[in-house]
């Protein structure tokens, strides 16, 4: 997945050189072809964190802009991810589609038509990756603090025979507000910045 690699968060380096600013602290998850993002590890100095005057939200929603999105964005602690309609309607479809492709092209079940499709629809089922959200806490210097953020069901293997399993094969990317700071002490200079971050939006079982 060479486009979910190249992904990055902001066009700066990932880790800032020493006396450039916050001493190892990343801007953006390193690049990889893993999803989802590896917790980002942050200098634990308290000075580093915006202050409650930065935190004014009807400024950092005009910041944002139309990047602002309540789907996958919270600024205060969410409730439980719930399958939304559209989801559900989007699996419905494609449960829909790779039925109708395995009963032209699947196995020759010498059963009666309704079983048949009750096995089809077993082997669907078993076969299906669907992407399982949960919400994750960023922290105070990212804003909105919260994404909700997708996962690939990797417990167990999805093919028959086994060996495969579910993995991402999408990813999209949403706009957060960065909390930067440049220089030391009281020469220090901070502020808001935009960054990308990816997630992952569908998955499939394969190899």
């Amino acid at each position: 997945m060479t486009a979910i690699g190249a992904l990055l968060l902001c066009s700066c380096l990932g880790l800032l050189r020493p006396g450039a600013g916050q001493p190892f602290l990343r801007l953006r998850p390193s690049p990889s072809d893993n999803l989802p993002v590896k917790d980002i590890v942050e200098h634990p100095d308290p000075e580093y964190d915006p202050k409650e005057q930065d935190l004014d939200e009807r400024t950092l929603r005009k910041k944002l802009g139309s990047h602002f999105d309540p789907g996958f964005m919270a600024v205060a602690v969410p409730g439980p991810v719930n399958a939304s309609a559209g989801a559900e309607a989007a699996a419905g479809r494609a449960r829909a589609a790779e039925l109708r492709r395995l009963e032209r092209g699947g196995p020759r079940l010498r059963v009666g038509k309704k079983a048949r499709r009750k096995v089809l629809q077993w082997l669907w089922a078993y076969t299906y990756c669907p992407v399982l959200y949960t919400w994750k806490d960023l922290g105070v210097r990212f804003w909105p603090r919260y994404i909700k953020e997708g996962n690939c069901f990797a417990e167990k293997s999805c093919s028959l025979p086994e060996g495969m399993f579910c993995k991402p094969v999408k990813s999209v990317t949403k706009t957060f507000l960065r909390w930067h700071c440049q220089g030391w002490s009281s020469q220090k200079y901070c502020t808001w910045i935009p960054v990308q971050y990816p997630l992952i939006s569908e998955c499939k079982c394969s190899c």
